[in-house]
């Protein structure tokens, strides 16, 4: 049953592996419920989780899961003792907490990008990620800790992938690494690269000439009526410096 439970394991991490991006170490979101369930099956969560997921991992949890382990008394001492020794993430919810289903599913927001493994025995929240795809869940049963299969919302998010009615994670993640290599910006409906601004130019100087006045039209040459003598024109020479004779200008009579 071990090995079997193994073959499983290995498999469904392979397909989050290769269908949505995710990476060692493996990030455990956990909430006091799964710590309640640990310590109540006395499994060791640091020895155990690694072993059975076959790599690195982080165990992380929020603010507001610890908060309500407080809120619940004497109860879960235990469970919140073994929470607080993991990282706590930052959630939107530091001033004013939530109940912890509400955060972890806040956390995940539309489709995982941080890529958590949910550790949780709340119903609430297996219900709320089951609606997320690339979402693993992770709880306790018989004793063992248990790698749920992909959801359905999973198995129909990379179907659509493959007809290409959507664009899977890894996909999406070398298109933002080849914009940021090309300065593209990330936002969609933005322009290509940086509108350039148009630098202040000097008025052309030809358009700052003031406008010539039109010449006034030359009056046409009398014509000469009939009868009338033609008027000649007489040249005089006048001497030059050297003696050179030139010819004058024409002197009308």
């Amino acid at each position: 049953m071990k090995i079997k439970r193994q073959k499983q394991a290995k498999k469904t991490i392979s397909f989050y592996k290769f269908n949505f991006n995710f990476r060692q170490p493996f990030q455990i979101l956990m909430d006091g419920t799964f710590c309640q369930a640990a310590l109540k099956n006395k499994i060791q969560i640091k020895e155990q989780m690694p072993k059975y997921l076959m790599g690195e991992i982080q165990l992380c949890t929020t603010n507001c899961a610890l908060k309500e382990l407080e809120t619940l008394g004497k109860q879960l001492y235990g469970a919140k003792l073994i929470l607080q020794r993991f990282q706590v993430r930052k959630c939107p919810h530091l001033k004013s907490p939530v109940p912890a289903s509400e955060c972890l599913l806040s956390m995940l927001g539309e489709t995982n990008p941080h890529h958590y493994f949910i550790a949780t025995q709340d119903r609430a929240v297996t219900a709320g990620l089951k609606k997320i795809p690339g979402v693993p869940l992770l709880y306790i049963i018989l004793n063992t800790i248990v790698l749920d299969k992909p959801s359905q919302e999973s198995l129909d998010h990379v179907q659509a992938v493959q007809l290409g009615e959507l664009v899977s994670p890894a996909q999406q993640q070398s298109i933002r690494s080849l914009k940021e290599e090309q300065g593209i910006p990330l936002k969609d409906g933005e322009r290509r690269g940086k509108k350039r601004k148009r630098k202040q130019s000097n008025p052309n100087p030809l358009s700052c000439l003031k406008k010539k006045k039109k010449g006034v039209p030359t009056p046409p040459l009398k014509k000469t009526e009939p009868g009338e003598k033609k008027k000649r024109s007489r040249h005089k020479k006048r001497k030059t410096v050297e003696g050179d004779n030139t010819t004058a200008p024409a002197v009308s009579l």
